[in-house]
């Protein structure tokens, strides 16, 4: 029997008083019966944020893994995203996604990426009443730059609780985090082991020289950073190892290295 993963316990304060866990488990490209199996998965490894969106067409699969496990519904974090092509059916689009995923609420609910001209505002007003109405706990962004966050924040008086973006230590912007943390905006990576991260040999020596897996040391630096992260795979060996992140820490030199990345590849 193999020992379980040690999981992080960090969370991040949201704006309407939510926490949400630092660690969570993506599920972008994974659909079908795959995606109860890697969600069931990543519930009976340990995790209790789950990340979906309406475009992925696997929110049925993971409330269908969420109702099979077991978990009670208060101990999970579930976020899932909305379109701009879905501007004027916001509210519609949520409730499918609630019926989809077996739940009266989101945790967190995203517009997944900007729209045209007014879309985003628009889509804001719509949010904010999703949020007041109690089908989402908390409201937030994807993919939005820092002039966005503005712009809906002033037009709306609501400013975002999350705006999750790509990120991974290739990608590291200290401006941009500072930006977010000014505005009481947590920021949440997404594809944090893509794009050459896993084979970079800065990663891969620190990997090596604390005894970790390169996606661990990615996973580590986005907590030792307070940045939220949704690893995702559909291995259940894999998704039990990108949780066990707890039990070591990055030294200021190797944080720095990491953080250097970024600037190294300009």
């Amino acid at each position: 029997m193999t020992d379980a993963p040690q999981l992080p316990d960090q969370t991040v304060a949201l704006p309407a008083g939510a926490r949400i866990p630092l660690l969570g488990f993506g599920t972008w490209q994974i659909t079908g019966d795959e995606a109860v199996r890697a969600t069931s998965a990543a519930l009976e490894a340990g995790y209790r944020h789950l990340d979906t969106a309406t475009v992925y067409g696997n929110e049925g699969e993971v409330g269908r893994a969420v109702a099979e496990s077991g978990v009670a519904r208060e101990d999970l974090f579930i976020t899932t995203k909305c379109p701009p092509n879905r501007a004027g059916r916001e509210l519609d689009t949520l409730r499918q996604s609630l019926e989809l995923l077996q739940t009266d609420h989101v945790d967190l609910w995203l517009i997944h990426w900007p729209g045209d001209g007014s879309v985003n505002t628009d889509m804001w007003r719509a949010f904010v009443e999703a949020r007041e109405s109690g089908l989402a706990r908390e409201i937030g962004v994807s993919n939005f730059d820092v002039a966005l966050l503005d712009e809906v924040t002033d037009a709306v008086g609501v400013a975002p609780a999350v705006n999750q973006v790509e990120w991974s230590p290739l990608l590291f912007d200290a401006t941009t985090l500072a930006e977010h943390r000014e505005r009481g905006v947590a920021l949440e990576g997404y594809s944090a082991l893509r794009g050459g991260t896993l084979e970079h040999p800065v990663i891969v020596e620190i990997a090596e020289r604390t005894g970790r897996t390169p996606a661990q040391v990615i996973i580590r630096w986005h907590l030792q950073h307070e940045v939220i992260v949704i690893p995702k795979s559909v291995h259940a060996d894999r998704i039990r190892s990108n949780a066990d992140v707890a039990g070591f820490e990055l030294s200021d030199a190797d944080m720095a290295a990491l953080d250097g990345l970024t600037t190294a590849r300009r």
